[in-house]
C-alpha cells in the first residue's frame, strides 16, 4: 500500500473532519484560513487517493436493540474455502467486520446480537454451517476507547475519546 505525504493543510482538514464529519466545509475553510473551494478540492483529492473512505452516520447498536457485541475467532475445517466463507459471512447482517489475522484463527469477526440467546443462535444456525471446525467467542462488555487515528502533525483541540455515548 502506498503511503501518501500530507501537507499541513491536509493534516488540519483531516483532523477537523475526523472529529466531526458533519462540520461544514466553510467552517473548515475558516479554521484553515483558505477558501471553501480549496477545502472542497482537497477533500476530493483525499478521497481519490483513498485516504478518506467516505462519511457515514454511526448507529448506536444498543439504541436499536443490539445489546451484545462479540468477537469470534473462526477455525475452518477447510481453509481453502476462505473466500466462500467470507461471501457467506457478508450475507449475515449481524457480522459487521471480518479480518484476516495472524495466529491460530483462520479469520476473526465482530458481530452484534440482540442478546446472548440471539448470539447463540447466530453461532449455531449461521456460523457453524459455514464449515467451522470450531470457534472462540469473546463478548465485549463495553468499548472504552473508540476513536480515529491521530493525524501526525495536525493541530487539534479535541482530546476526548468517544464520550458521546450518553447523548439522547
Amino acid at each position: 500500500m502506498a503511503r501518501h505525504n500530507l501537507d499541513s493543510l491536509d493534516k488540519k482538514i483531516l483532523s477537523l473532519i475526523a472529529s466531526d464529519a458533519r462540520i461544514p466545509f466553510l467552517e473548515v475553510a475558516r479554521a484553515c484560513n483558505v477558501s471553501g473551494a480549496a477545502i472542497h478540492q482537497r477533500i476530493q483529492r483525499l478521497t481519490a487517493l483513498g485516504i478518506l473512505k467516505g462519511s457515514q452516520f454511526i448507529i448506536n447498536p444498543e439504541k436499536i436493540g443490539y445489546e451484545t457485541c462479540a468477537y469470534i475467532g473462526l477455525y475452518l475445517k477447510d481453509p481453502s474455502k476462505f473466500d466462500e466463507v467470507v461471501d457467506e459471512l457478508r450475507k449475515i447482517p449481524e457480522v459487521v467486520e471480518c479480518h484476516y489475522t495472524t495466529g491460530g484463527f483462520d479469520m476473526f469477526i465482530k458481530i452484534f446480537a440482540k442478546n446472548n440467546h440471539h448470539l447463540l443462535n447466530i453461532i449455531h444456525d449461521k456460523l457453524q454451517p459455514l464449515g467451522l471446525s470450531r470457534s472462540e467467542t469473546i463478548v465485549s462488555f463495553n468499548a472504552v476507547i473508540n476513536r480515529q487515528l491521530p493525524i501526525d502533525g495536525a493541530v487539534s483541540d479535541d482530546t476526548n475519546d468517544d464520550d458521546d455515548d450518553e447523548e439522547e
